[in-house]
């Protein structure tokens, strides 16, 4: 229903309109006093909208009812909610601050100090003030914003006490309420002068606020008081504590104002003026009334907004590794910074994932957007790369999977993605990207060097090619891998930020000296000192890598044709590696185990068969053949003549598994060294 209308209604003092204008409170269909009233207002005849869409507002003047508001909500539209109450109440609240105008009095002579002046100059000020309250997301801006607005224009003290713990949305506590002092502001006084004595030590921090008491009826009734009266009086010596007759000037120097939130009472504020200042007049709690509720609004959201960035923060993180693996031949470190803003939640992620053959997968992405349906997209797309890399496909394909699951999840999820497989044994790096920045790689001499690599199209896109790209991966470089929040912001481009990266890097191998490299850690801290204060936009997700490689003369490799003779060539091939690598001790053991599990190749296998030795921490054994199906450990029956060549790998091997590839399958052990 559109349009207004200023209509004149003659109202008889004793009549249901001038009890509920008197009164202050808001009425809707939930109060018998609403269609008296509204028949005094409208007539007997006037149709108006069933059920709680008719809500009616005093406008609460500085000298008395000023008038009231009635809004209307078509049938087809919503019923009113307690947050439409409450901000349509908050409207009325402002509205009358400027309809009251004075009482009526003879015109003075001096314009600039009328009341009419006067309440435009308050009307000017809240508007400045909610302002700026109103822009404040969290909870200390917010508080800083009422202090700094309200000292010393409208008072010079102020006290902000809030309930302990603050309640978000719809949460009860149970027990007894109480406030805590957050906030105490005051305006800066020469020695000697007449100060607002508010710092008396008997003033409470924490107020228990008891049912029936002075202190709880003040914050039921809603409405900023004055705290000359003997009730509000009492209601201030409890919020403040002992000692309050000596530390609050006297007359309608302080105004007590409950702060309520959408739901709830969450706190008071008391504004204090100087024993030789002016006053507080009748229109002063107006501007007390619309402080408070702005500024109990504002808490409210703060509230419900840190709320919500700590439970998508912690959805994030829980989504991330909270280790990292410590695969053989490469060093890891990794970080992660959630964005600057409060509830800023974005998408970000990386992972390390081994694969057979001692290679791991490095994986870092972004989910575009911020919000928690960034980041439970993000944990979707993270398994599906945690699965794609189990089946050991090349890094093309697993972002081509990757996107034809992002697809699937909905057109208007999109991501960037770069998936890089890194074999220590080879010295090599296979790297897919889709729509990613491009990882900056750290020789060990100090040179560092964005790496060339295919942008390709981002996860989500659909029907596009990804292409991979096979690089050297040298001993002793590091390759780090980052989302743009680290190196995009409001203050440089991705490619300005990319190359203050690589600038940085080089800097830090360069302090670091030439006979020495960057601990891991050391290197991603001064990469992220990059981000200046306020200058995180986005969150930041880094993942570094060093290459520190597998020697030739740690490994052995043999392919063995699946015959009868190839279990004891296997055993011969092992004794002498193990011989050669001074690991004779474990030469019983090893070959009893290799020994079974190539009997098992050889069953099943038409192809040769590979058997692969690594020594690193651990010594690993690798044996390949043709078949896909992968074993499984089983208790063998007593006339069973095999099924337990697994159940000694279980029981001598530190670890075992199997894994499937594109051409059959890999099963390993790994045994301690001594």
């Amino acid at each position: 229903m559109g349009g207004a209308a200023r209509v004149t209604v003659p109202m008889a003092e004793s009549g249901v309109l001038a009890k509920v204008l008197q009164a202050g409170e808001a009425l809707g269909r939930d109060s018998n006093d609403l269609d008296p009233a509204l028949g005094e207002l409208l007539g007997p005849n006037a149709r108006l909208p069933e059920g709680n869409r008719v809500l009616l507002v005093p406008l609460a003047g500085a000298h008395g009812a000023a008038g009231a508001a009635l809004f209307l909500r078509r049938p087809d539209r919503e019923v009113f909610r307690t947050e439409d109450r409450q901000v349509l109440c908050e409207l009325a609240a402002h509205a009358a601050l400027g309809v009251s105008g004075p009482p009526p009095a003879p015109p003075t002579p001096a314009p600039a100090s009328t009341p009419t002046r006067r309440d435009g100059d308050r009307l000017r000020f809240v508007g400045a003030a909610t302002r700026r309250i109103s822009r404040a997301m969290e909870l200390d801006e917010i508080l800083t914003g009422l202090c700094r607005a309200v000292v010393p224009t409208f008072a010079e003290a102020v006290r902000v006490h809030l309930r302990e713990p603050l309640p978000v949305g719809d949460e009860r506590h149970a027990g007894p309420v109480a406030l805590r002092l957050f906030r105490d502001e005051r305006f800066p006084t020469e020695e000697g002068s007449d100060a607002v004595p508010l710092a008396d030590p008997g003033a409470a921090e924490l107020c228990e606020v008891r049912p029936g008491s002075a202190l709880a009826e003040v914050l039921r009734g809603v409405r900023p008081v004055f705290t000359d009266a003997p009730a509000a009086r009492a209601a201030l010596s409890e919020l403040l504590g002992d000692g309050v007759e000596f530390t609050v000037p006297e007359g309608q120097r302080a105004i007590l104002a409950p702060l309520r939130g959408r739901r709830r009472v969450i706190g008071a504020a008391v504004f204090l003026r100087r024993p030789a200042s002016a006053p507080f007049e009748a229109a002063d709690l107006l501007v007390a009334a619309q402080l408070a509720t702005h500024s109990a609004l504002g808490i409210d959201k703060a509230v419900l907004y840190g709320r919500e960035a700590y439970i998508a923060d912690e959805l994030q993180r829980t989504m991330l590794p909270e280790t990292l693996p410590s695969p053989a031949g490469v060093r890891l470190a990794a970080r992660y910074l959630p964005a600057a803003e409060s509830a800023r939640v974005g998408g970000d992620w990386y992972d390390v994932i081994p694969l057979p053959g001692n290679r791991v997968a490095l994986v870092v992405g972004d989910v575009m957007g911020h919000s928690m349906t960034s980041a439970a997209i993000m944990g979707q797309l993270r398994t599906t790369a945690q699965t794609l890399a189990g089946l050991d496909l090349p890094p093309q394909e697993v972002l081509h999977h990757i996107d034809e699951q992002a697809q699937r999840l909905g057109a208007e999820h999109m991501a960037t993605c770069l998936y890089a497989v890194y074999d220590p044994v080879s010295h090599r790096i296979t790297i897919a990207n889709a729509g990613h920045p491009p990882p900056v790689l750290l020789h060990q001499g100090g040179r560092a060097e964005v790496l060339r690599v295919p942008p390709g199209a981002p996860i989500g896109v659909g029907g596009v090619d990804f292409e991979a790209v096979e690089l050297d991966a040298p001993t002793g470089a590091s390759l780090l891998l980052y989302t743009d929040g680290l190196v995009e912001s409001r203050l440089r481009d991705v490619w300005t930020g990319i190359e203050q990266l690589r600038e940085k890097a080089e800097a830090t191998a360069l302090r670091a000296g030439p006979d020495r490299t960057p601990s891991l850690e050391a290197l991603c801290d001064e990469v992220l000192d990059m981000l200046g204060p306020g200058d995180r936009d986005d969150d930041v997700a880094l993942l570094a890598a060093r290459f520190e490689g597998i020697a030739a003369g740690d490994v052995a490799y043999w392919f063995l044709d699946p015959e009868d003779t190839a279990p004891g060539r296997a055993r011969r091939l092992t004794r002498r590696a193990l011989a050669r690598w001074g690991l004779e001790e474990l030469g019983d053991s090893v070959e009893l185990l290799v020994s079974e599990v190539v009997t098992n190749a050889v069953r099943h296998a038409s192809l040769p068969i590979s058997l692969r030795l690594l020594r690193t921490d651990v010594l690993r054994c690798e044996v390949g053949d043709d078949v896909p199906q992968l074993p499984r450990l089983r208790q063998a029956r007593a006339t069973d003549e095999g099924g337990r060549g697994l159940y000694l790998v279980n029981r001598l091997a530190r670890r075992w598994g199997a894994t499937r590839l594109g051409t059959g399958k890999v099963v390993w052990f790994e045994i301690a060294r001594p």
